[in-house]
């Protein structure tokens, strides 16, 4: 039980959540879990225009995720101007064709073969969305100083996570790109230096022939152990 002087001091709302049924509540994990289970990344995607309330409804969809001392360190830069797009893609293949010749070790490249990815990343011109997100190291006081903010990669990639069931719930498809280093987008949106790039997706709708690799998940004998 909380102590009355905190709620009194500071705001707070009762929670309350309705209590389902044993059956209910495996019906509901057993459905959300085929949904999310049918979600691939995706790399063939068409430019067929998604409209942008649906966006900004997957962003504050990924805006309810927790965070260290309730600081919400993201940033999502949403790009759908198509010079800004070309940009990001010549920079994204610069670094992505260094990585591919010289940058990643055998094991890597021989790890990626199955999934058919190179350093040309085509989709980023295509995909009709890239959304790019920021981790915000600290923030600015009205004065001017640097303030902290807590666990900013962990919140930031439940943020990210969240994003990405809402984008596949949504009936679209993404990708999770990470071309390294990442600086060029700081630079390319000229976004402030206590935000730093942490994540790039692609968002739309598959191309119409498009394939994926069939990728069987580890089962949950080999992911958790019950104590």
């Amino acid at each position: 039980m909380l102590d009355k002087k905190l709620i009194e001091d500071h705001p707070y709302i009762s929670y309350t959540k309705p209590i389902l049924s044993d059956e209910e509540m495996l019906e509901r994990s057993i459905s959300f879990y085929e949904a999310m289970d049918s979600r691939r990344s995706v790399r063939e995607f068409s430019n067929r225009a998604v409209p942008r309330e649906v966006i900004e409804n997957l962003l504050k969809t990924a805006s309810t995720a927790p965070s260290g001392a309730h600081k919400q360190p993201w940033t999502f830069c949403v790009v759908e101007n198509p010079e800004i797009k070309k940009q990001i893609r010549i920079a994204a293949e610069e670094e992505e064709q260094q990585s591919y010749e010289s940058r990643m070790s055998s094991d890597w490249l021989e790890d990626l073969k199955p999934l058919g990815t190179d350093w040309r990343k085509p989709f980023l011109e295509t995909a009709p969305y890239l959304i790019i997100v920021f981790r915000r190291i600290y923030e600015f006081a009205t004065d001017g100083k640097k303030k902290n903010n807590y666990y900013v990669q962990e919140s930031v990639g439940i943020a990210a996570g969240f994003l990405l069931a809402a984008i596949h719930n949504a009936g679209l498809v993404s990708l999770t790109h990470t071309p390294s280093p990442m600086n060029f987008l700081t630079k390319t949106l000229n976004r402030p230096e206590n935000e730093k790039p942490f994540l790039l997706i692609p968002v739309g709708y598959p191309a119409e022939d498009c394939w994926v690799p069939d990728i069987q998940r580890k089962g949950l004998e080999d992911i958790c152990v019950f104590y």
